[in-house]
């Protein structure tokens, strides 16, 4: 698994994979409200390391995140279950530091994702960080 910092020519990749997956991963997720996130997203870059990963050389995911926060985490959908996911999060806690996450509650795979790989929830809220009906899980790191 390798990975590299991506860079602003890397912008329509990252959208295209997200869409990719969040089509597959985020069934709960509006239309409307999914095609308002993906404008939003690119706002964030430059407030985050975002990462993109590699297996082989193909692109398999990418990241994002904020000091010791994981903002956000994508995969190919053709990729999931192939454990490229938890190797992604072990290296992201070890060599970046990450020990929190969020995570929409009605997302259950990636719920049971973080609670596999070493979080606990520690709180919640009604509401996702722009105030859509998107109730959301509050995880910190538990090792």
């Amino acid at each position: 698994m390798k990975n590299r910092k991506a860079t602003v020519n890397d912008h329509e990749l990252i959208l295209n994979l997200w869409d990719r997956s969040v089509t597959a991963t985020h069934h709960f997720l509006k239309l409307e409200d999914k095609l308002e996130i993906r404008k939003e997203i690119p706002f964030y870059f430059p407030h985050l390391d975002v990462r993109l990963w590699f297996v082989e050389g193909s692109f398999v995911g990418f990241s994002g995140t904020n000091e010791n926060h994981l903002e956000m985490l994508f995969l190919d959908p053709d990729e999931i279950g192939k454990g490229y996911g938890t190797q992604i999060i072990q290296l992201l806690i070890k060599e970046f530091g990450v020990n929190s996450v969020d995570v929409n509650t009605d997302n259950e795979r990636a719920k049971m994702y973080y609670l596999k790989n070493g979080f606990s929830i520690v709180d919640g809220s009604q509401t996702d960080s722009s105030g859509r009906p998107y109730p959301i899980l509050h995880l910190k790191l538990s090792k």
